[in-house]
């Protein structure tokens, strides 16, 4: 790429550039000394901010602030809900309980379950979704009928095509049964309204990164009546489930970025929603046979995430679309594994009825906070001849 050529990134749910509020926020707190499990008054400064970060998240989120467990980000809380409440649960319903969960998860709930289920510690199964990405709920209900059951997980919107799928109908379905629920929300905070409180779920993760906060922190925010087996032993912060320091001036960011995102999260999903539905129009007109998948298009978070654009084209390999996009300074993703260089299918995509082709031959277009109409052009601009590119590479020579 020509070093002066404008980067258009459109991976914003790999990862989305930090907001000034957060910088601001964790910068202040940099050269400050003080561990905040210290008794002295450097300590009980820092563990002053980190309580108010606390409150912070719990008021954007609607939740209670002891219910706000700090982490490393979205993957330590995901492992943590998993195997902290389903060895909780299983302490009560006897050996290898069933564990429930979607075949559309992130790799951070997936694998944790596989290690469970490997272990001889748990029965899991995968609930398969239609073809627009949605839990199938009456197989749902089949599963928690049939045998005790220590925990349902199901995340709030997909990260690879993104739709949103109806957890209050999902809560309903295991409040009778008396299982709790978790989410992964990585991708919905900030992107759609998202009130712990009103969802009825017993367990959310969250990430800093995902929605304008630095790297490496994160939360579950969990009900204090659920049992939380730690992952780690040591110090018993965080209600002695999350033991280690805390990282105060990143706490601090996190907390910013939240109360921020939260409170514009309806003009962003208007404004950035309005740029998706314009990329998708545009590049289907430029390549006609290019097709979305995932849930309709819907700006107001329903249905489909307002930044989220799934989009697939024939006879091309992703990711050879992918790298002559970067090569003129687009950047988006894939959304698929790629093992030792060798490009996998979606699991998502199968999931939801794609043969292997159609599993592969698609791009992830993620907008955010800095997405401009400028780089909606520059994709429409440069899509048809890098799909034509693509499609004779692939051609059989």
């Amino acid at each position: 790429m020509d070093p002066a050529q404008r980067t258009v990134y459109l991976d914003h749910a790999a990862t989305t550039p930090m907001v000034p509020a957060a910088v601001e926020a964790m910068t202040e707190h940099l050269f400050e000394v003080g561990n905040p499990s210290s008794l002295h008054a450097s300590g009980r400064y820092a563990r002053r901010v980190v309580e108010e970060s606390r409150e912070t998240i719990a008021q954007a989120l609607g939740c209670r602030p002891g219910e706000v467990v700090f982490t490393s980000g979205g993957t330590e809380s995901d492992n943590l809900a998993i195997k902290g409440i389903h060895w909780s649960r299983a302490a009560e319903l006897g050996p290898r309980p069933r564990l429930i969960t979607s075949s559309v998860e992130h790799h951070a709930v997936l694998d944790p379950v596989s290690w469970l289920e490997a272990g001889g510690q748990a029965e899991v199964r995968l609930v398969g979704v239609d073809s627009s990405c949605r839990v199938d709920l009456d197989q749902l209900r089949e599963l928690v009928a049939e045998r005790p059951v220590s925990l349902i997980s199901v995340m709030w919107a997909n990260n690879e095509v993104g739709t949103i799928q109806p957890i209050d109908e999902i809560v309903a379905i295991a409040a009778p049964h008396g299982i709790p629920v978790h989410t992964d929300a990585v991708q919905a905070v900030g992107a759609v309204p998202v009130d712990f409180a009103t969802s009825g779920v017993d367990a959310l993760t969250l990430t800093g990164h995902k929605l304008g906060g630095p790297f490496g922190v994160g939360a579950l925010i969990v009900r204090r009546e659920v049992g939380v087996t730690p992952l780690v032993h040591g110090g018993g912060q965080e209600r002695d489930i999350r033991s280690g320091t805390i990282d105060t001036p990143a706490i601090a960011g996190f907390a910013a970025a939240v109360e921020l995102a939260v409170k514009e999260q309806a003009a962003y999903a208007a404004r950035v929603g309005a740029l998706r539905d314009d990329l998708v129009r545009r590049v289907i007109e430029a390549v006609p046979d290019a097709h979305l998948h995932g849930g309709a298009l819907d700006p107001l978070g329903e249905f489909r995430l307002p930044g989220n654009a799934h989009l697939g084209f024939p006879g091309c390999e992703g990711d050879s679309l992918l790298m002559l996009l970067d090569a003129n300074g687009i950047e988006c993703s894939t959304g698929s594994a790629c093992s030792a260089g060798v490009p996998q299918p979606s699991h998502v995509l199968l999931a939801m009825g794609c043969d292997p082709d159609q599993a592969r031959h698609s791009l992830r277009f993620s907008l955010g906070h800095t997405s401009t109409a400028a780089d909606v052009d520059a994709v429409v601009e440069a899509i048809v001849p890098a799909v034509e590119r693509a499609r004779a590479a692939k051609a059989p020579r």
